[in-house]
């Protein structure tokens, strides 16, 4: 008999304050379960991704003025409402997910509904800021026709923003249960369904921009109601259907008491890098360096949701074994979700380090944006790989149930260390777009290595006997 070599970290302790040994054939089983996960994940958060890009394109052949005020009213509307509440859902991660590895189905039920009750409830005032959002970006100094283009599209995005507080609840619904291929098959459909009845909407029927925002919200509905059908009629989701109940309403307290954590830990990072494209604003050549670093930001966002995949799948698989009271599966699961994104991190960097003289013609065809993109790039390549760690160290986080812990390591990075910095390299030594963009990694690389620390120490037979706990004393 063949004796298994074990992948050697370090040694246990009776209590498992230390890491145990993880045998390769468990390492390599973890894998495939997390990338069973992850893959579909990306399909879904790029198909979501692209409702809002669509919609912003088929605007843009409308003329500049509707490019204008429809871009500014996606980044006004991403960073007051649908970034809170993609944030607030991670709850779940947390919750749904070490209810399902207890086995107490019903919880997980109950759990999602409470979400999509309080995230409705937190579209309220959202709703309210948007109806002003015209008059916010005249006061803040914007031009006027170009405020009036986006506080009407905004307006227009409200029945989107309720269906997305909905969508981001059942989407987690399944995630956490490992069921990716309803949400899979439901989010191709949307976009396929959201292209044709968009270009309807803008161009066949005249609405212009106003058709382009409401083929949002028809989208997502549509994508709400593919899922609820699927959970009334199939039977993998018969443990998990509940009807709704008073245990509904106590458990908002909780949801709340994980969601508010989570959508700071989201929202803090998503902002800070708002704040990048505001201070190349203040540069001399504000319109080359807004333009250049907006670059890197929409390709840093579009690979962004490469390594969301396997954080989805990391905080899936270590919810549910949290939950069953299995910290060794967990420390399995960490090395698994951790070697994936080392992997992924090291490939798309490279490939854009290797085509960096030629990634800027993607977007610009100007000389001077070109060289500037190719000069950043070698930095760029560093964030693209630190991004990749963070994101899955954030997914350990949340299926840990550690949201505040990332949200005081986010605050300390990017808010007291990265802005500062990007602020004094940028403005003080004169680096320009080179110190925004260092200052933000350097708050990216303490986060990393922060929360890396922070996931090294974790006692996970502790943190398996609290989720077990929490989960049973509800219970009762």
């Amino acid at each position: 008999m063949v004796m298994e070599e074990p992948l050697l970290l370090p040694s246990a302790e009776a209590k498992g304050k230390k890491w145990k040994v993880i045998t390769w054939s468990g390492l390599t089983e973890e894998l495939k379960k997390v990338t069973y996960i992850a893959a579909p994940m990306v399909v879904v958060s790029v198909s979501q991704f692209l409702l809002q890009v669509v919609s912003e394109m088929m605007a843009g052949h409308l003329g500049e003025l509707s490019l204008s005020g429809v871009a500014i009213a996606n980044s006004f509307t991403t960073v007051t409402g649908f970034s809170l509440l993609f944030g607030m859902a991670d709850a779940l991660e947390t919750l749904c997910g070490q209810a399902y590895g207890a086995e107490q189905y019903q919880k997980l039920g109950i759990y999602t509904y409470c979400s999509i009750i309080s995230l409705i409830l937190v579209c309220f005032p959202i709703s309210l800021l948007w109806i002003f959002v015209e008059n916010i970006l005249v006061l803040i100094g914007q031009d006027p026709l170009v405020s009036n283009e986006a506080g009407k599209y905004s307006v227009l995005l409200i029945p989107a923003l309720v269906a997305y507080a909905i969508l981001q609840s059942l989407v987690r619904y399944f995630q956490t249960q490992g069921l990716t291929l309803p949400i899979l098959l439901s989010s191709c459909a949307t976009i396929c369904f959201h292209i044709p009845v968009c270009w309807v909407l803008v161009y066949k029927l005249e609405l212009g921009t106003s058709g382009a925002a409401l083929s949002v919200g028809f989208s997502y509905w549509l994508n709400v109601i593919l899922l609820v059908i699927y959970i009334k009629y199939s039977s993998s989701c018969e443990k998990t259907r509940v009807p709704f109940s008073v245990d509904v309403l106590k458990s908002v307290r909780q949801f709340f008491q994980f969601g508010i954590p989570s959508a700071v830990m989201a929202c803090l990072e998503w902002w800070s890098f708002e704040v990048l494209i505001l201070l190349s604003g203040f540069l001399p050549n504000s319109k080359l360096e807004t333009s250049v670093l907006s670059i890197c930001l929409t390709t840093t966002s579009l690979h962004y949701f490469i390594p969301y995949g396997v954080s989805a799948a990391a905080s899936t698989r270590i919810s549910n074994e949290l939950g069953a009271g299995n910290p060794e599966a967990v420390q399995a699961a960490v090395v698994a979700a951790m070697i994936l994104a080392v992997v992924e991190a090291i490939s798309v960097s490279t490939i854009l380090f290797c085509c960096r003289s030629v990634l800027g013609y993607a977007f610009s065809y100007e000389k001077e944006v070109v060289d500037y993109v190719a000069a950043l790039t070698p930095l760029l390549s560093l964030s693209v790989i630190m991004d990749s760690l963070l994101v899955v160290l954030s997914g350990i986080a949340r299926g840990s149930g550690w949201q505040h812990v990332g949200a005081y390591l986010n605050l300390g990075a990017y808010y007291l260390v990265g802005i500062p910095l990007a602020v004094v390299l940028c403005f003080v030594l004169h680096l320009r777009g080179f110190g925004l963009w260092i200052g933000t990694l350097a708050g990216s690389i303490i986060q990393a290595l922060l929360l890396g620390l922070v996931t090294f120490f974790t006692n996970w037979q502790k943190q398996a006997n609290e989720a077990r706990e929490r989960i049973f004393e509800e219970t009762c």
